[in-house]
């Protein structure tokens, strides 16, 4: 596989259609997964998605074969997500509004129950922009919180914030549904 995957890498930076295909099959599903996390909508997603690709078949000549690809993939996409989001925003994405004192909750403060993916996914995607996408990164691609910060240009207690706030919002809508089944 690893073989085979520099193989399609290198016929993509001859701009082999047939490379570019190997690599859309290989690692569209997870890509588009990421896309459909931090967008509100399919629509959305499917735009960012497509875009990102386009941005990677040009750049792919930058890949130097050091570190995962597919790393290198979900860089590209998570930064064309973070592009789109801020171009959809007229003012400031994240408002540094930290307090120490009140916003810092410890982690294990916050415990979220068992639900099913399809719903978990649609309340991730309710969550207002801000939250979504700290949460996105800090769970679902494991950045800590001064690699967050640096890439979205905010306060890592901003981040931290942001992350407990998301995860808060996402704790009431499950109580409620588990709640309202329970009742």
């Amino acid at each position: 596989m690893k073989d085979d995957l520099e193989i399609y890498i290198r016929q993509c930076m001859q701009n082999d259609r047939a490379g570019q295909l190997k690599i859309y099959q290989l690692f569209s599903p997870v890509l588009y997964g990421i896309c459909l996390k931090y967008m509100k909508n399919e629509d959305d997603a499917k735009d960012v998605f497509q875009e990102a690709f386009v941005i990677a078949y040009q750049k792919i000549n930058q890949y130097k074969f050091e570190g995962s690809f597919e790393g290198w993939l979900k860089r590209i996409f998570i930064n064309k997500l973070i592009e789109t989001l801020n171009k959809k925003k007229k003012e400031s994405f994240f408002l540094d509004v930290f307090d120490p004192d009140t916003d810092y909750v410890a982690e294990e403060e916050l415990e979220i129950m068992p639900v099913e993916q399809e719903k978990l996914l649609e309340y991730i995607r309710d969550l207002p922009d801000q939250y979504r996408m700290v949460f996105n990164l800090y769970v679902f691609e494991k950045m800590k919180h001064k690699e967050i910060s640096e890439l979205l240009n905010i306060s890592e207690g901003t981040s931290k914030s942001n992350l407990n706030r998301a995860k808060r919002i996402l704790q009431k809508r499950i109580l409620s549904i588990k709640n309202f089944k329970i009742a």
